[in-house]
């Protein structure tokens, strides 16, 4: 039996070995209990079942804080998975909450289910043991139930009462994939004080691009990318910290910085040198709303704001990488209303503290900036949903700004990029709208600059993108009410759960159009389309492997360029 255990400890996600570690106490439970077993509960010859077990307590001897809440899945009598993730229930499949209760049998992957549930805690009432038929609230023995005295869960996507309640308090998500379950001490990389806690993580990705051709009018315009773009290099390397300051309402820091520009906006500059990306300090306001004071994303654009790890496709689209920022420094209040339909968020910005920045305010532009969404509909099992979302950016005049426009592939020149400017004003707009219904999601984004500079002629610069997505292996993206943003997505069973993980095919297409800012200021900047094909496969939610097709079409310097490639990329993130 301990080596039953011992083997089903490696098959859990976030488990460390030690949290599972069985005792030879422990295995006299288990004894005990299987020995009971068929005396207590006579067989009654049931068909093999297919269902889910939420909120059940694995047993850890080595102390009571150490027990796991999990939900496991049953199917046709066998039992098929078992993980703290949350478990959407399948077509005419039942759930039952177990309320905590302990578990006690055998826990092995691929075979007939044989265990019991207990109502109590049998290291505190040894009588539980001693009367499993009285205390036993659950029973399965060969894949057959022989008793069950739990409720039938209502809807369709069960959640765990043990799992992390929502404690990322920003507006902006978390960096890279760090899990919201940064308080769990139980993860190798926490660590806890009495006044500070939290938890380190990292990610290292690797790109290998292959630019697959390029016309003579691409060549003309951009250089030869075959040449200078091939090959493979560290896309970036990122790491950081994320953490609670111990209060009775616990205030959340957060620290990340990155070698080269994991986040690239129109305002990045010194991209191979370490950037700190955040840094930041989220205080709650209310039951919903946030103060978040420090270096951070501005609130415009659910694709600027995503962690770009959750985004179907390697790199954003052009256009928001042309015309929004990647972070800045300042002050955000965010909220809700009308019961989780509606976000708010608004803040003001200016980046002097920055390197490279002026030291006062006064020569920095300020920005005012803020974004409000609205979910009009969402289906009864929440599987459909329909986001809509506006924002709005005015900085002022004050600080030197550049516009480049890239090709959606990191190892590639910009492909046009105008000279610095300081404009008097300028007005930035976005659009936004998501349809997802369980797995397939169709997003798109448009925004607008309105650059008030007179010596360029006050051009307007604007662009779009369409993405859809399906993720083959049936999960979904969640969705976050509090801050209008979907998430990464939810792998039902990744490899270390003897499963595939998740797999998920995309196509975009994005068009980006600077051709107002003419050669009386800068080379013709032109106008961009991009036709990109993507397939995804997340092996646990800290290995993923990519891969990106793209065909750009440039309308510059009076010709029309083509050129396609192909890149393939490699995630690890530090658990």
């Amino acid at each position: 039996m301990a080596d039953i255990l011992t083997r089903h400890a490696f098959r859990l996600p976030k488990f460390s070995s030690r949290a599972l570690r069985v005792t030879i106490s422990g295995c006299l439970y288990c004894l005990l209990s299987l020995l009971s077993f068929p005396l207590a509960f006579p067989a009654l010859g049931a068909e093999l079942e297919s269902f889910i077990l939420n909120n059940v307590l694995l047993i850890d001897t080595a102390g009571k804080d150490n027990s796991l809440s999990v939900n496991i899945r049953i199917v046709e009598g066998k039992l098929d998975l078992i993980t703290q993730q949350v478990l959407d229930i399948q077509h005419q499949e039942r759930a039952y909450d177990a309320r905590g209760g302990f578990v006690l049998g055998s826990l092995k992957l691929g075979e007939l289910a044989g265990f019991m549930i207990l109502a109590g805690d049998p290291r505190e009432d040894v009588a539980l043991l001693l009367d499993t038929k009285q205390h036993a609230r659950f029973a399965i023995y060969k894949g057959s139930i022989l008793k069950n005295e739990y409720s039938a869960q209502q809807g369709t996507v069960a959640v765990a009462e043990s799992e992390p309640q929502e404690r990322w308090l920003a507006y902006t998500p978390p960096p890279l994939a760090v899990p919201l379950d940064y308080a769990d001490r139980q993860r190798w990389n926490h660590f806890e004080g009495k006044y500070l806690s939290g938890l380190v993580t990292g990610a290292v990705v690797l790109d290998r691009q292959r630019w697959l051709n390029q016309n003579n009018n691409s060549e003309f315009q951009v250089g030869d990318l075959d040449k200078d773009y091939d090959g493979g290099e560290i896309r970036a390397f990122r790491f950081g910290a994320v953490g609670t300051i111990n209060l009775d309402q616990p205030w959340v820091w957060t620290i990340a910085g990155a070698t080269h520009a994991f986040d690239k906006g129109f305002d990045q500059r010194n991209t191979d040198d370490f950037t700190i990306y955040d840094l930041r300090l989220d205080i709650p306001l209310g039951a919903t709303g946030t103060v978040s004071i420090g270096k951070q994303k501005e609130p415009i654009s659910m694709d600027r704001l995503a962690a770009m790890t959750n985004l179907p496709m390697q790199e954003r689209a052009a256009v928001l990488d042309a015309l929004l920022p990647a972070r800045n420094v300042g002050i955000l209040v965010s909220g809700t209303l009308l019961d989780q339909e509606v976000t708010l968020a608004g803040g003001v910005f200016n980046n002097w503290l920055d390197r490279d920045q002026p030291d006062s305010m006064d020569n920095n532009a300020t920005q005012l900036v803020g974004r409000t969404t609205w979910v009009p509909w969402e289906s009864e099992n929440e599987l459909t949903l329909l986001h809509l979302g506006a924002g709005y950016r005015f900085s002022s005049g004050g600080e030197q700004g550049l516009l480049a426009m890239g090709p959606e592939f990191n190892n590639a020149p910009e492909f046009s990029q105008t000279t610095v400017f300081e404009p008097q004003s300028l007005d930035t707009y976005s659009l936004e709208a998501s349809l997802r219904s369980g797995p397939f999601w169709l997003h798109s984004e448009y925004a607008r600059m309105d650059i008030d500079d007179r010596s360029l002629g006050n051009p307007d610069l604007d662009g779009y993108h369409l993405t859809a997505s399906w993720i083959v292996t049936g999960e979904n993206r969640g969705y976050n009410h509090r801050t209008g943003i979907f998430d990464g997505i939810k792998i039902a069973r990744s490899v270390d759960q003897n499963g595939w993980g998740a797999v998920e095919l995309s196509a975009r297409f994005s068009h980006t159009d600077l051709s107002a800012v003419n050669d009386a200021f800068s080379e013709d900047a032109g106008k961009m389309d991009i036709w990109s094909l993507g397939a995804n496969w997340w092996l646990s939610p800290y290995l993923n492997m990519n891969m990106n097709y793209r065909f750009i079409t440039l309308d510059r310097l009076g010709v029309d360029g083509e050129s396609h490639g192909i890149n393939a990329r490699i995630m690890i993130v530090l658990e």
